[in-house]
């Protein structure tokens, strides 16, 4: 299975927080998925750790890259096709990462690792958390 992580799943698989559900992390580590974090995810982290609404122990651009190569997560451009997905989605909701994330699963084949309920509304693979 190819899956795209959500920025908060990254952010609780790296940190070790029990909001990850079991199922999740069974699947995140299981090393016949692969997994992929978008650049999406890791501007986002970004932006918010700039806005003070996001804690890290260290700055975003040298800790989550490191991060996520210590878990073997592949990092996921943001490609010209992906961005061209857009076009055919609904306007369900506005946030514009989770609309790329979206735009990207549908892309690349891969199911996206989310709470976020809102994405559950697209026509997309989800992993569910049961």
């Amino acid at each position: 299975m190819n899956l795209l992580l959500d920025t908060h799943v990254f952010l609780w698989f790296i940190s070790g927080d029990r909001r990850l559900p079991q199922a999740f992390l069974h699947k995140i580590q299981d090393t016949n998925n692969t997994v992929y974090l978008s650049v999406a995810s890791v501007w986002e982290a970004i932006i918010k750790y700039q806005l003070n609404k996001l804690p890290l122990p260290q700055p975003p651009e040298s800790y989550l890259p490191l991060q996520r190569m210590l878990h073997q997560i592949g990092s996921l451009p943001l490609d010209e096709a992906s961005v061209a997905q857009l076009a055919s989605l609904p306007l369900l909701h506005r946030d514009p990462v989770d609309r790329i994330l979206i735009s990207q699963a549908i892309d690349h084949n891969l199911t996206i690792v989310t709470l976020d309920g809102s994405i559950l509304d697209y026509s997309v693979a989800i992993l569910s958390a049961s």
